[in-house]
């Protein structure tokens, strides 16, 4: 089978589409015939090492297949699989066996039936991205009649944020940059701001602020909030942090418990539960990822270009 695999740290250029042998389903995993990954920030960290500390954590030994997020096709179910069948149209993650690639294997319970509602292609852009908007916003308790600022909301996560906001009842503002104004818009943010134009935590107070690419100080958008306020910091990517983003996610958690809002550091991660969330919220029509580019599994390198560093527009989608 193709597949996408990085046999070296670097830029999109250590990405190389190579022969591999089709991976075989161990105890509680699934064979997919993928049809469509997506490719993220998080999957350009793992491509550059970067932070650091991200070498140590998950070394690379040999090629590895990149990606995460994957749609695609049940083609056999490993031993203890009893809610899956050959056939099913699933989405969710392989974050063992990497996405990018024509057949990848998954746990199970990191995979759901796909709804109606989405293409394969919309529907690979929805796990990683979208399980962090969906705990950002469940964490913050957004509730109908919120006012909820989302930073960074022309990027994966903040732009499902906004959707995911709109659907419990709250009036969100949006901050982007003017070029990514139009998926804010699409989104169906009740207002947006230019960062470049504009201040938007003087647009407070709000009842939630949602971080998921800014750079504002913490005490900042503290005084932007509500008394009893929450402000999650979903992720952002400092160019010269050892820790990149995760420090200022650690520094926000630490602050004194005394402050009078509520100071999250998220902590994400993609289970049965986000990923049957987002099914049910795609197939109510509330929830619909923008995809900004689509390319063929040939120019995986090509889709990984322009991704990171608070670059990326809406979702970018490699199909087979």
């Amino acid at each position: 089978m193709r597949a996408a695999v990085q046999s070296r740290y670097g830029g999109p250029e250590a990405v190389t589409i190579t022969d591999r042998e089709v991976p075989q389903p161990g105890r509680g995993e699934v064979l997919l015939r993928v049809e469509a990954a997506a490719v993220d920030a998080g999957t350009v960290h793992l491509l550059e090492g970067r932070p650091s500390f991200i070498r140590l954590m998950m070394p690379l030994r040999g090629g590895r297949v990149i990606g995460g997020d994957v749609a695609g096709v049940v083609e056999a179910v490993g031993d203890g699989v009893h809610d899956l069948a050959v056939g099913d149209a699933v989405f969710g993650v392989a974050h063992g066996s990497g996405s990018l690639a024509e057949r990848t294997v998954a746990a199970a319970d990191r995979v759901v039936r796909r709804p109606d509602a989405l293409t394969a292609a919309e529907a690979a852009a929805l796990p990683i991205s979208g399980s962090a908007a969906w705990r950002a916003v469940r964490a913050a308790g957004v509730s109908a009649g919120a006012r909820v600022l989302v930073c960074g909301a022309g990027g994966g996560v903040g732009h499902l944020a906004v959707q995911i906001a709109k659907a419990e009842g709250a009036h969100v503002t949006a901050v982007c940059s003017a070029a990514k104004a139009h998926i804010a818009g699409e989104a169906g943010a009740d207002a947006i701001v230019d960062y470049a134009a504009e201040d938007a935590l003087a647009r407070g107070p709000f009842d939630a602020i949602l971080d998921a690419g800014g750079h504002r100080p913490v005490s900042a958008m503290r005084r932007a909030l509500v008394p009893g306020g929450a402000l999650v910091i979903i992720g952002s990517e400092p160019e010269s942090a050892a820790m990149g983003g995760f420090g200022r996610s650690i520094g926000a958690g630490l602050i004194n418990p005394f402050v009078g809002h509520r100071l999250i550091m998220l902590t994400s991660k993609e289970d049965r539960e986000s990923l049957e969330a987002l099914a049910a919220l795609a197939e109510s029509g509330a929830v619909r990822p923008v995809i900004t580019r689509e390319l063929p599994l040939e120019e995986a390198a090509e889709a990984l270009r322009g991704l990171g560093r608070g670059r990326g527009a809406g979702k970018t989608v490699v199909r087979m």
